[in-house]
């Protein structure tokens, strides 16, 4: 599905539409060539991740009997994140983004394979699955900055984009349970075994779906320290790149602390599940709100309202409220994260070409950096405090800084209006 902005012929033709024009919602961008097997390569790859993820966690407790075992295996999918993002980061914009892509999906499908080998020790197996998180950060940043060649940087741009971050909210609904279900069936290798298929299966559509376009900087003039320098460096792109970090570092809190509020309440494993299962609801939602009904001047209004307003639903916590309340403050929750289709317009407007591929790696390397930090640190907070505290101090610590990045964006502001319009 990758491709590069440096190819002027065959690109995709720009998706900017007319601001006041209605917009033309999720359908429009399945009509562009490319995009169709960019999206089924996505579902593919991300429905194999999380299959592996049940899978692995079960191989691991059954041939170790360790409970700590067993979460190290789920936590390796997080740990190698930050290094392989900052490390890989030039890579992205230095070789054509169609080959980095296949290579990638290669990679992890040759890990996957290895560790459905009845030999492989359970060493052997966290090592592998290290290498498969290792190179996740450049596979999604190099998919995101070629995303903008295939569809424009445009009005598509930010459907597509919004597309594929659904189907990876579907996915931990979908494929947790068709893990769940596939484990009754098969032994976990043999479900691993499908997802070395789903690696392949995304490769093929990457290579035979897309056009191969050359890279966007043939020699990077910066390392991936130095490209985050020049990231950050810029005033408006290192506040968009926060507002795109620091909401769902606030946001995992309550969803990190699930379990044991659940648990306080005396509340069984069905309503924890539907708890669980409320936040990406709420999230699927709002997108697909914003991307089929409104304009992209409007979503360009709303940016920042709801920005300001993603936490707020959490303060309910201060009340201890019952399950029901809890439901209803993460799917309100998840309803605001439609602001993030305007923060995409934004991003993708800002940052330059040439570093776009290096950018969009080290967005989606903080993201989910940053998330396991907030789970860390709300982790810890729980065990001095009450979860109901934690939670409810979080959304107001976290609103407020939501608050002055928003200022700082519109301090950043083009003389002419906003950049988005």
């Amino acid at each position: 599905m990758p491709t590069d902005p440096e190819a002027p012929t065959g690109a995709a033709p720009s998706a900017t539409p007319d601001p006041d024009a209605p917009a033309r919602g999720y359908a429009a961008v399945f009509r562009v060539p490319e995009f169709p097997a960019v999206f089924a390569a996505h579902l593919m790859s991300v429905l194999g991740v999380v299959v592996a993820e049940i899978s692995l966690t079960v191989l691991v407790y059954r041939a170790t009997g360790s409970p700590l075992m067993s979460a190290l295996t789920f936590a390796l999918g997080f740990l190698p994140y930050a290094f392989g993002g900052t490390l890989l980061a030039g890579l992205a914009d230095r070789h054509p983004a169609r080959r980095l892509l296949v290579a990638c999906d290669l990679l992890c499908a040759a890990c996957a394979a290895a560790m459905v080998w009845p030999g492989t020790p359970v060493a052997g197996i966290l090592v592998l699955r290290c290498a498969m998180a290792f190179v996740a950060p450049l596979f999604q940043g190099a998919r995101s900055a070629s995303l903008a060649d295939v569809l424009g940087s445009g009005e598509a741009f930010v459907l597509g984009r919004s597309l594929l971050r659904m189907v990876a909210q579907s996915a931990q609904l979908i494929g947790f349970g068709l893990g769940g279900l596939l484990l009754t069936v098969l032994a976990p290798r043999a479900a691993i075994a499908l997802t070395a298929a789903g690696f392949l299966a995304s490769a093929l559509l990457l290579r035979l779906g897309t056009r191969a376009r050359p890279a966007r900087a043939a020699t990077a003039r910066h390392s991936a320290l130095g490209g985050l320098r020049v990231v950050l460096g810029d005033r408006r792109l290192r506040v968009l790149t926060l507002l795109c970090w620091l909401p769902p570092a606030f946001t995992v809190v309550p969803e990190a602390l699930l379990t044991p509020y659940a648990d306080g309440l005396g509340a069984g494993t069905v309503t924890l599940g539907v708890l669980m299962c409320a936040l990406p609801v709420g999230t699927v939602a709002g997108e697909l709100w914003a991307g089929s009904v409104l304009s992209a001047r409007t979503r360009a209004r709303i940016t920042a309202p709801l920005a300001a307003v993603c936490l707020l639903p959490f303060l309910v916590y201060a009340l201890r409220p019952g399950p029901v309340a809890v439901a209803a403050a993460l799917v309100l929750a998840g309803l605001a994260h439609a602001h993030a289709l305007g923060i995409d317009r934004m991003y993708v407007d800002t940052v330059p070409d040439e570093l776009r591929g290096r950018a969009m790696t080290l967005l989606s390397t903080g993201v989910m950096t940053l998330q396991g930090v907030g789970m860390a640190l709300a982790g810890a907070a729980a065990e001095l405090f009450p979860v109901h505290a934690v939670v409810a101090g979080s959304a107001l610590l976290g609103t407020l800084v939501v608050l002055l990045l928003l200022a700082g964006l519109r301090a950043t502001e083009p003389p002419g209006g906003r950049a988005e319009e």
